[in-house]
């Protein structure tokens, strides 16, 4: 098993789009690339809501005995939605939280992937210090919202993932409303600007399939 580059989608703030966006990048690079999600969202898992997999279950490799992700046209996916039935909240101390996101990110039969995409809870807590403990080289991506509110969030995601010494590789404004207005507080950030999504009904309603083109830009930025 060989994963070539892991990316965590990141933000302190919830609600600013991370699980939409970690969705279009990674059918985005499905286009030329081997791509996994991993949706370490213990409490709030969407990847299995976004790609209609709701009722998949998860099955375990007969040699290795490791978790076998569920495929969707060659996307490979896993998280605990998957596990933890859909109506059910885990309610799991600090951890219980990091050995599940152990488990999904090591027991899971990845394979060979050009790309992990990681859809990380909002917060500064456990489960970004268990993913930055498990890898080497972690490449993150921030979501912020064109909001005074998520940016000054979005800091305080900076401050944590700068004492993990992971690489941040910009952030991108992600805009959940058709709010065309102007925004001065990016200028206050210290990373690149990656791009920005626009507006569109078909990611309000998960059609992300749809509206692909609008992470085009970022897609480039990311694979150089």
């Amino acid at each position: 098993m060989s994963i070539k580059k892991i990316i965590a989608i990141a933000a302190t703030k919830g609600g600013v789009g991370k699980s939409t966006f970690s969705a279009g990048l990674a059918l985005n690079l499905l286009k030329k690339y081997k791509v996994g999600i991993l949706d370490a969202d213990i409490y709030g898992p969407n990847q299995h809501i976004i790609f209609n997999t709701l009722n998949k279950k998860l099955e375990f490799s007969k040699d290795s005995k490791k978790i076998l992700p569920i495929n969707i046209n060659g996307l490979l996916i896993n998280s605990m939605g998957y596990i933890v039935d859909q109506d059910i909240a885990a309610t799991w101390r600090g951890p219980m939280l990091s050995s599940a996101i152990r488990k999904l990110l090591t027991e899971t039969d990845w394979g060979d992937l050009d790309y992990l995409i990681i859809d990380m809870p909002p917060g500064t807590g456990d489960s970004y210090l268990t993913i930055a403990s498990e890898i080497d080289h972690l490449e993150t991506i921030l979501i912020t919202s064109k909001n005074k509110l998520s940016y000054y969030d979005l800091k305080k995601t900076i401050s944590m993932l700068k004492k993990l010494n992971t690489n941040i590789l910009g952030y991108v404004e992600n805009n959940i409303s058709n709010y065309k207005g102007p925004f001065n507080d990016e200028e206050s950030l210290e990373f690149k600007k990656l791009g920005q999504i626009d507006f569109s009904d078909d990611l309000y309603n998960l059609k992300i399939e749809n509206a692909l083109h609008l992470f085009d830009d970022v897609t480039m930025k990311i694979i150089g």
